[in-house]
């Protein structure tokens, strides 16, 4: 589990730094370079470490110069805020492969249902998809405050709740189908 924290706060370093910056200085240039300079350096970092570096990290890197560097040119944060909302896409679609999730379920869970298992992984494919949706709808104002609270808050509280839901959801079915067969 600390794994995947691990990845998600590297996958999005430049993101959550862009955000700290911007609510720390109300600076959008400063902002975004700090996000792109954390990006390129993430990559040297990992290079140099010899870490091999997943499609996701080079995908984030290429978003956050191509988008950042407009957001810079133009002085349009609009370009910056949509960067969430392509990673959420891209990993809706990813998610809508039949069973993808079956690697991440406990082995009694991939056994005993993997037909919730199956469910649960278009559901998650939905819900980023929604999410990528909402986050270009609030980029689309421009207003960071608002684009930061939805980034920070709602997309990552959507994204828990659902990990709750999904958690008391297989464990409640996994106990009755195991009573079952015991019965």
């Amino acid at each position: 589990m600390r794994d995947v924290f691990v990845r998600l706060g590297t996958d999005f370093l430049s993101t959550i730094l862009f955000l700290v910056v911007y609510l720390a200085t109300d600076s959008l240039v400063l902002a975004t370079a700090v996000a792109i300079a954390a990006a390129v350096g993430q990559m040297i970092y990992a290079h140099v470490k010899g870490h091999s570096l997943g499609f996701m990290t080079w995908a984030s890197l290429a978003l956050v110069v191509v988008l950042g560097s407009a957001t810079l040119l133009t002085h349009d944060p609009r370009f910056v805020l949509a960067k969430p909302a392509i990673i959420h896409f891209a990993i809706g679609a990813v998610m809508l492969k039949r069973g993808w999730m079956l690697r991440y379920v406990p082995p009694i869970a991939a056994e005993a249902i993997p037909d919730y298992v199956t469910f649960a992984g278009l559901a998650w494919a939905a819900l980023m998809f929604a999410l990528g949706a909402g986050t270009i709808a609030v980029a689309r104002t421009g207003d960071l405050t608002l684009w930061s609270i939805y980034v920070s808050v709602i997309a990552v509280g959507a994204k828990i709740l659902a990990f709750g839901v999904q958690y008391v959801m297989f464990r409640t079915v996994v106990r009755s189908r195991l009573r079952a067969a015991r019965a």
